[in-house]
């Protein structure tokens, strides 16, 4: 029998903080630039560009949905 779960979360305001730090963005632009080019990663830089790839994108999910939040209230 399926079941659901109702969450309710605060969203912040400032929906800008649902974004990589710039460290952490230049990171993850140096292994994906050095991955267009010649250069191979390595498998740990590797794992780690598919760790803030993933970050970022989840990241950009929860912005979307506070926006979309935040639409509905108005």
């Amino acid at each position: 029998m399926p079941s659901s779960v109702l969450i309710e979360l605060e969203i912040p305001t400032d929906l800008e903080q649902f974004r990589l730090p710039a460290g952490v963005q230049q990171c993850l632009q140096y292994l994906l630039d050095c991955q267009d080019q010649v250069t191979a990663l390595t498998p740990a830089e590797r794992q780690e560009a598919e760790v803030l790839v993933n970050l970022a994108e989840r990241l950009s999910l929860l912005r979307l949905c506070g926006q979309r939040a935040n639409q509905q209230k108005s």
